[in-house]
């Protein structure tokens, strides 16, 4: 007899129907076609126990299973489910008819406990696409299944539950999440505040421009100033995420597996900061099946590389291109995949190798030319790419020890989401540009003109401060942040002076 079930495969950030079809006829031996791998090949064997656990059994026939379309590679465990409920469907073991009606997916243990799985939010997107009537799914994912409106979705715990609903001996609770209450009790929920930063506020006022126009950022100072204690403050002021943003990044952390336990969604902006001995694919993505990397896990949020000099040059600039197309595209022979990364890049570094350049207490001990082959492990189109150069200096010990708190997050990220909406406005019409840092460079003379006071202010900073020419449009659009920040219509000098003083490492007397 022939039965069909229903599973998916994780394509990117987007899921395929798979059709599993299964036959039992006069015979001995279990056949599995469709490409699949390993672990699904193996799954007949964690079936055969599970079932035995819970008193039903593999028939002894020929079993043909045919997993389609043939083409994409089956992976992992989590057809183990599909593949036991089409088996005991085709044995007529259990009733058939309402079999083909849902998503089945889970792994299986050998007791028949059912374990969760990856990417199901997509898997659950796609088969409210497909009219599918429901999903039946481990119980640990019903939750981030749920929603998705529109499907029935039933979390279960052991293969007994699965057999008992589709023999009609059991009703299954459906799950049910309001999506938008969900959302918004879990928004910004954050661990950290910039009320408990004491001193630092030219720190606090450059990283505020920077969450304003979604600008890169790098911070430069001694071991022990406050870098990535600030860093991590980040995500607190930037404007909130958005419904449609918080399913964009969960779907993501969904696939790379990265999702909480009974977690729905993701309602805060990630703050990602991988190790610098990362590999390329580890940061970029990628694998023989390709995986998002760090720079997708932190898309609408932080990607913070601390120690920038000591990560290997091949992974920096293998971030190029996605830090300017906001999108990375991992080919392979069978198939091309791209993961959406959106991200605003913080790094952080010490001035030199012992860390204490331009120090203003303790003297540093680096040799000649030591601290500009340092500073040259970063290559200048890399530079180019990060808007704000921000020397962070030690906190003096009258700031540390004063009582008085900092301004809150919440404050900072009022005047943030007036800024950004004065962007969203700007660039209504177009569909790439969604902030300052974003620009290309016909908005930029469009949205960027300067008075002549303001161009001899440039002037005089690119022949006195030897600035290179790649600062002059990083200049001029943190300009336009600072101006949103304020309020006015027009970039004044005083917001021209304020971005030129963040472009530090641009100077050709650093490191020399």
């Amino acid at each position: 007899m022939l039965v069909k079930t229903f599973g998916s495969a994780i394509m990117g950030v987007s899921a395929r129907t798979i059709t599993v079809e299964t036959s039992v006829d006069t015979g001995v031996n279990i056949f599995m076609v469709g490409l699949p791998d390993s672990a699904v090949k193996e799954s007949h064997h964690r079936i055969e126990t599970a079932l035995k656990s819970v008193g039903y059994r593999i028939p002894g026939k020929k079993i043909v299973i045919n997993m389609a379309p043939a083409d994409i590679r089956k992976e992992g465990a989590a057809y183990d489910l599909t593949l036991a409920v089409g088996i005991l469907g085709a044995s007529e073991q259990i009733r058939k008819e309402e079999i083909s009606d849902y998503i089945i997916m889970g792994e299986l243990s050998l007791d028949g406990t059912i374990h969760p799985i990856k990417g199901i939010l997509p898997i659950a997107i796609q088969a409210k696409r497909e009219g599918f009537k429901g999903m039946v799914i481990p119980a640990q994912n019903a939750k981030e299944a749920a929603i998705v409106e529109g499907i029935k979705v039933y979390g279960v715990d052991n293969i007994r539950e699965v057999i008992q609903f589709f023999d009609g001996k059991q009703e299954l609770k459906q799950v049910i999440v309001n999506t938008r209450e969900e959302f918004f009790a879990q928004l910004n929920n954050y661990e950290y505040d910039f009320s408990d930063v004491k001193g630092q506020e030219n720190i606090k006022r450059a990283l505020e421009i920077a969450a304003a126009g979604g600008h890169n950022c790098i911070l430069i100072g001694p071991p022990g100033s406050g870098k990535t204690m600030l860093a991590k403050r980040l995500p607190t002021i930037l404007p909130p995420l958005t419904l449609h943003e918080a399913l964009e990044t969960t779907k993501i952390h969904s696939v790379a597996g990265k999702l909480g336990k009974n977690t729905a969604l993701v309602s805060v902006r990630p703050f990602r900061s991988p190790h610098h001995t990362i590999s390329d694919a580890g940061l970029v993505g990628g694998g023989t099946f390709p995986q998002p990397g760090e720079i997708s896990l932190a898309h609408h949020g932080v990607l913070f590389l601390d120690e920038l000099p000591e990560f290997k040059r091949t992974a920096l600039e293998v971030m190029r291109q996605p830090m300017e197309d906001r999108v990375v595209t991992i080919s392979r022979a069978r198939q091309t995949i791209n993961f959406p990364a959106s991200f605003m890049l913080i790094a952080a570094m010490n001035p030199c190798p012992c860390g204490y350049y331009n120090h203003p207490d303790q003297e540093c001990s680096c040799g000649p030319g030591i601290v500009q082959k340092y500073l040259n492990k970063i290559s200048g189109p890399l530079l180019d790419r990060i808007d704000l150069h921000v020397e962070v200096v030690p906190v003096p010990f009258r700031e540390l020890s004063e009582a008085r708190e900092g301004e809150a997050s919440k404050d900072i990220r009022e005047r943030v989401v007036v800024a950004r909406q004065i962007q969203h406005k700007r660039f209504e019409n177009s569909h790439k540009t969604h902030c300052n840092a974003q620009m290309t460079s016909r908005q930029l003379h469009q949205y960027c003109k300067t008075d002549s006071a303001s161009n001899t202010l440039l002037k005089n900073a690119m022949e006195k401060l030897n600035l290179s020419a790649r600062a002059y449009d990083r200049i001029l659009k943190v300009s336009r942040t600072i101006a949103d920040l304020e309020g006015k219509p027009a970039i004044l000098p005083e917001h021209v002076a304020e971005a030129i003083h963040f472009r530090s490492l641009d100077r050709e007397t650093w490191g020399t």
